[in-house]
């Protein structure tokens, strides 16, 4: 049974569009219409309060991505403005460590890359480009796909770094990295895989199944299994389960239609096993699913906002 454990009053003076925890699960970040990024640390009691607020958008801030703490504490944000802002904190003081201007449109989405890949970022954005922004040596670069998607790109996610399947094939029991790849959902219905080819990127598939704008999609994490799997969610109020059989590249992908609702859906996002996926829908609803060993998925809890409410009440 989910319950709610916590509520944060995240002080925006606007909509919130998006709250992500850092690795440890110690912090939490968040954003919002009114411009502003704001981050919570966690007393011992398990409770969040407000540590820093960054400002530095000039539009509503869609959507921020934590980095691995291998990197340090680096913190991605993407706006209406047209931009994507690398955030760095050194004794607990944050400041812009890069800010990115090449797309032309607003910024939808953020996701970093595995860490075997090192210090790289993508961002998807409404002129239809996915930009590849990286750091070497302590010098920014970046790549930009145009025309990813006809009418724009709205979520972007890495695959794992490690091929599906790989700590089984391998019998040195040392996974080989995988070729970089990217999942990519866009306005024009399309769900989108992406490869590096000799430093080039280049469109593996293109995979149709939704109907009307595709809102998010999520590559799921990969425990050794032969099989890569991929989440889609969109207007048409589909989520959409895309699957491939990684040991023989002729394989296609193949789809199942998790969920139909007559509202939009918004966002999914797997467990760190990759096993359960998340699914929040307009109709303020969060709802976890699990697959059977048949195959099919089934709806092991859900969260309504009501609910949300009558606990937060009982807390006060």
């Amino acid at each position: 049974m989910v319950s709610v454990v916590n509520h944060i009053d995240t002080q925006h003076q606007d909509m919130l569009h998006d709250a992500q925890l850092d690795y440890y699960g110690k912090r939490l970040a968040t954003c919002s219409s009114d411009r502003s990024i704001r981050v919570f640390d966690v007393d011992q009691n398990g409770q969040y309060f407000l540590s820093s607020t960054l400002i530095n958008h000039e539009g509503p801030v869609w959507q921020v991505a934590w980095s691995h703490p291998m990197f340090g504490n680096l913190l991605a944000s993407c706006s209406y403005d047209c931009k994507v802002i690398i955030w760095a904190e050194n004794n607990k003081k944050w400041s812009n460590l890069y800010t990115y201007t090449g797309h032309d449109s607003s910024v939808n989405s953020v996701c970093w890359a595995p860490i075997e890949y090192g210090i790289i970022l993508a961002s998807g954005s409404s002129d239809g480009s996915i930009a590849i922004i990286s750091n070497t040596d302590g010098n920014w670069s970046a790549k930009k796909i145009s025309n990813a998607h006809t009418i724009g790109c709205n979520a972007v996610s890495w695959a794992p770094s490690v091929d599906a399947g790989s700590l089984f094939d391998n019998a040195e029991g040392d996974p080989k990295p995988n070729v970089k790849r990217l999942v990519t959902g866009g306005c024009d219905y399309k769900v989108n895989i992406w490869k590096e080819i000799d430093g080039e990127w280049k469109l593996d598939q293109s995979l149709d199944g939704h109907s009307d704008w595709v809102r998010d999609v999520a590559w799921a994490p990969n425990i050794g299994v032969s099989v890569s799997t991929i989440a889609s969610c969109g207007e048409d109020g589909r989520v959409i389960i895309w699957t491939k059989e990684e040991d023989n590249s002729e394989r296609e992908w193949t789809s199942k239609i998790l969920l139909q609702l007559d509202k939009p859906i918004w966002h999914v996002s797997w467990s760190v096993t990759g096993n359960i996926l998340a699914v929040s829908s307009s109709d303020n609803k969060v709802s976890l699913w699990k697959e059977g060993l048949n195959g099919d998925w089934v709806c092991i809890d859900d969260v309504k906002k009501t609910e949300v409410t009558e606990e937060t009440e009982k807390q006060e």
